[in-house]
């Protein structure tokens, strides 16, 4: 998605200086705060420039895929405030997917003062509503050592980037079309609960057939017949007042923002049900009238989905196009994020 954006020439503050488009996610904050892990503890946290990392061409991140990362928002209140949006539930992830990789054990409450304070120092430059401050935390390990391909590495280093992104939905809200895949995986299914940038490699290469045979956004991968994920966002289909979707597993990603969905789906009195979910049952579903589907993720939040393709034969999703459900569940959580509502479940930290 695309997002207008201004960008000052002074080294730490943007101040909506120069206006021009950007793809989301593109843009990054000069500095960012940085911590290494010597094999022994820790190093003292520090803020550095954003592109002036620097480890051996050996280490162990760049042949064994020893990294993974958090994605997660920082929002400005009416009153000028900054907040960040469940910020525990996405360290906890972090720490979990760490240590399943085999990397050194973060320390979550220097994780979480490094987030609040690259944060607060670039507070000027969190936008305004529809607009917010990405933050992407990242660990990566960085042992020299090229022969230790089922052995993890000893060192590490973490750091946080932070890129101001715009409305994802600037040029429009769009109702996606996915290819419905019931052999493939979007990887192994002891790495599914891991937000590794493996993960996101292996699903690359059936994302982009998809998109040259059947014009698709994204891949709805489905082993077995067994509705999952996509490449890059969780699935739900709202039938009514029902919201079906995958029950919890080590098989995909446990997203932050499905959760948050079904929480308040739950708060307005929806029935939700985390389940299997095959894909007959989906395509039966779906073409009910009034059917909804819908891709939760950080940076849409929930995406509408109107076209499902399978067996080369393409399935509208309900009356097509764009859900009502769908757009009252987001938002409802925009107005949390936004501070436009209460925030019943405290998940917002003020900085």
């Amino acid at each position: 998605m695309k997002f207008w954006r201004t960008v000052s020439t002074q080294k730490n503050s943007c101040n909506f200086r120069k206006i021009f488009m950007a793809a989301f996610g593109s843009l990054f904050m000069p500095e960012m705060a940085i911590t290494w892990f010597d094999g022994d503890s820790w190093s003292p946290t520090e803020v550095v420039a954003s592109d002036s990392i620097s480890f051996h061409p050996g280490a162990h991140v760049l042949h064994y895929s020893s990294t993974c990362f958090e994605g997660l928002k920082a929002f400005r209140h009416a009153d000028g405030s900054v907040k960040i949006f469940r910020m525990d539930k996405n360290i906890e992830r972090f720490a979990q997917s760490s240590r399943l990789l085999g990397l050194p054990e973060i320390d979550k409450a220097q994780t979480q003062q490094m987030i609040e304070s690259i944060v607060r120092q670039y507070t000027a430059d969190v936008p305004e509503p529809p607009g917010s401050m990405y933050i992407r935390p990242t660990h990566i390990g960085t042992e020299p050592a090229i022969g230790k391909a089922a052995v993890p590495s000893v060192t590490s280093c973490q750091y946080i980037l932070l890129s101001p992104v715009g409305d994802y939905f600037a040029g429009g809200d769009k109702a996606l079309r996915l290819l419905v895949d019931d052999e493939a995986m979007r990887c192994p299914p002891h790495m599914g609960m891991i937000k590794s940038g493996g993960n996101y490699a292996a699903a690359m290469g059936p994302i982009l057939n998809a998109k040259a045979q059947y014009q698709a956004d994204q891949v709805l991968f489905c082993p077995g017949g067994d509705v999952q994920e996509t490449g890059a966002a969780n699935f739900l289909l709202i039938d009514g007042n029902q919201i079906i979707t995958k029950a919890l597993d080590e098989s995909f990603l446990h997203g932050v923002t499905r959760d948050s969905i079904l929480t308040l789906a739950r708060d307005l009195g929806m029935d939700v049900q985390e389940r299997q979910l095959s894909v007959d049952e989906l395509l039966e579903r779906a073409a009910k009238p009034g059917c909804e589907a819908a891709l939760s993720g950080t940076a849409a939040v929930l995406a509408p989905v109107d076209t499902l393709i399978y067996k080369d034969k393409e399935y509208k999703v309900g009356n097509g196009g764009i859900g009502e459900t769908t757009v009252k569940l987001r938002r409802a959580l925009n107005d949390i994020q936004w501070g436009k509502a209460e925030d019943p479940h405290g998940w917002l930290t003020h900085l």
